[in-house]
């Protein structure tokens, strides 16, 4: 049993006061029993957060560049889904400053599937000159085949989110052209003037993310890894006092089993906390007295771990 929770802590001062003021007595108990693993060097400019490259690698995709789209690609069944490479389009809406033009969270839009269609439907032949066939997953998220997407080193949705676009943007020349050519049709598509007439955001643009081809061979899943994706939504919107109610839920729920099994000497538990910057592992400790003892006297294992991350 591993559970992997993205966001559990924020370099943001209100969410390190908020975090000083959380009851999270599984989680202590927790942390009082399991060791912490030496810490893994990341990458402050990686394209894809610490969560998201240790998610990635349980499923033996490239932690760097994870080829969601694909694998989701292959479990639809897809034709050439093995082979062909895949990308998810999510249509968007991004927000223009003064001095920087920031990308909203996707779920702001309430796209409806009537909606996300008929902008699918527009953009299709302009994906299909060049190569790309584009086909309707969810409202808010779209699959796109062809050879443009196989090297390509995509940003994920949650590293970009309320940021400047322009340092995450792809590479590829076509794909930008491409953009730049559906923000113009967006701009004026039936779909979007009836949103602006209603006040709701209008989608201006698309996102791309988990581009690539799955490796071949292709590995199996490592273990039960369950992401707990709860403190995401609060922490992108900077809702910290929304964050220290899920914190506190997630200690209620998800942290009661696997403190269970802890307690009945579970083999092969694992507890990994991410930031955007980095991620502590902790597996179980030593039993021997010593060990015993000293966690006893141990301060709050608690205080240390916005610091850490």
């Amino acid at each position: 049993m591993h559970l992997l929770i993205p966001y559990a802590a924020h370099a943001d001062p209100t969410c390190r006061q908020v975090w000083q003021g959380l009851q999270l007595p599984r989680l202590q108990h927790l942390l009082r029993h399991m060791r912490a693993l030496p810490p893994t060097a990341w990458d402050a400019q990686a394209p894809v957060l610490p969560h998201e490259q240790l998610h990635a690698a349980e499923f033996g995709l490239l932690p760097r560049a994870p080829a969601w789209a694909a694998l989701h690609a292959q479990q639809l069944a897809l034709p050439n889904a093995t082979e062909q490479a895949w990308a998810f389009v999510t249509p968007c809406h991004w927000q223009v400053g003064q001095a920087q033009v920031t990308l909203l969270a996707p779920e702001e839009l309430a796209l409806s599937a009537a909606e996300s269609q008929a902008l699918l439907t527009a953009m299709q032949p302009y994906f299909a000159e060049d190569g790309i066939t584009l086909l309707y997953d969810s409202p808010t998220r779209w699959l796109a085949g062809g050879e443009v997407f196989r090297d390509l080193q995509a940003s994920s949705l949650a590293r970009a989110l309320g940021r400047d676009v322009a340092p995450w943007l792809p590479a590829s020349p076509t794909l930008r052209r491409l953009q730049n050519e559906m923000q113009m049709l967006l701009y004026t598509h039936a779909v979007n003037e009836a949103r602006s007439a209603r006040g709701a955001l209008t989608v201006n643009s698309f996102w791309l993310s988990g581009s690539g081809a799955l490796p071949s061979p292709l590995s199996p899943p490592q273990g039960a890894v369950t992401l707990v994706p709860d403190l995401m939504p609060a922490a992108q919107r900077g809702d910290w006092a929304g964050w220290g109610r899920a914190w506190e839920e997630i200690d209620a729920t998800h942290l009661a089993p696997l403190l269970t099994a802890l307690q009945q000497d579970t083999p092969q538990i694992q507890l990994t906390l991410c930031s955007e910057q980095g991620a502590l592992r902790y597996v179980p400790a030593s039993t021997g007295l010593w060990s015993r003892i000293t966690r006893i006297f141990d301060p709050n294992p608690l205080s240390g771990i916005p610091d850490k991350l």
